[in-house]
């Protein structure tokens, strides 16, 4: 397949995930990356207290309004990949889910997406195993096609997350069923222990099996973070980067989110392309920017 690179690339911002590792750094600015040059930033939330990944609505809304009443233009990406972690004791008692698990229902999942209104929000599609810890992270068709269904409800585009080719698999079978709508936007996630390896003949895979006329991005862990800046650009996608990815910016020193939206930024234009503006992202993905519900209401 030859090389279609793309000339206007978006940059999403994951700004801090659900990990274990991300507490490592204090930088975690949604809104100096958005300054940096990110069209969209991508939105965990963790707990002040113990800075511990959290499913909390309160959380979710005091974010998306902060970063909406900051001034600075940004999409709002939120995620809805929480609330799926199980969890057993051992290997030999695998009858009994263990108290760490976090699983909730549909409507639960995306409670925090239904209220805040963010413009995009993700969709694992599908269910794999973790290396982080030992977990599977459940997402099953009945679930997803539910979850999928109350985002279009909301106003929401989706975004699908795969980590592997067997998500784009599905993924197209939520399209088909026109669960999901047009424009179909999908984040290419490389390196995920135990999805697709970051290697460049599994990602040509990936993009391999993406539809024609599909909006997608992808990221790669960790060292890597950067070289699949240039790898997507020049496979005709856009680009992901931000400390739920990776905390450095070289060697033994932690990075900032801004930090590597202006590396990706440099590379993106050193190779003749061009980072485009929020605007230009809701135009081309049909976007619509709107206010949360309000408290205690219904809108």
């Amino acid at each position: 397949m030859p090389l279609t690179m793309n000339r206007e690339v978006f940059i999403t911002c994951a700004v801090t995930g659900a990990g274990s590792t991300q507490d490592r750094s204090p930088h975690d600015s949604a809104i100096d990356a958005a300054k940096a040059g990110a069209a969209i930033v991508h939105i965990h939330v963790r707990d002040p207290e113990t800075g511990k990944p959290s499913r909390d609505l309160a959380l979710y809304r005091e974010v998306t309004e902060r970063i909406r009443d900051a001034g600075e233009d940004v999409v709002l990406n939120l995620t809805g990949g929480m609330g799926g972690d199980l969890f057993f004791d051992s290997p030999e008692d695998m009858g009994r889910i263990s108290a760490r698990s976090d699983m909730a229902g549909a409507a639960e999942r995306v409670a925090h997406i239904v209220d805040c209104r963010p413009e995009i929000c993700t969709l694992d599609c599908g269910t794999m195993n973790f290396a982080e810890a030992d977990y599977v992270q459940v997402n099953t068709p009945a679930l997803l096609r539910d979850m999928a269904r109350r985002m279009v409800a909301a106003g929401v585009r989706i975004e699908v997350e795969a980590f592997d080719t067997g998500q784009l698999w599905f993924a197209r079978q939520l399209v088909s069923e026109k669960i999901i709508p047009d424009p179909v936007l999908v984040q290419l996630c490389m390196g995920v222990p135990w999805g697709a390896p970051d290697d460049l003949n599994t990602f040509m895979a990936m993009v391999n099996n993406l539809p024609q006329g599909w909006h997608w991005s992808a990221f790669g862990l960790g060292r890597h973070q950067m070289a699949y800046v240039a790898a997507a650009v020049l496979a005709g996608g856009n680009v992901r980067v931000g400390l739920e990815d990776n905390l450095w910016l070289e060697k033994g020193v932690l990075a900032t989110n801004a930090q590597l939206v202006d590396r990706a930024t440099t590379i993106i234009e050193n190779m003749g392309a061009r980072v485009i503006t929020p605007a230009e992202v809701r135009a081309r993905l049909r976007l619509e920017k709107r206010p949360p519900l309000p408290r205690g209401g219904k809108g």
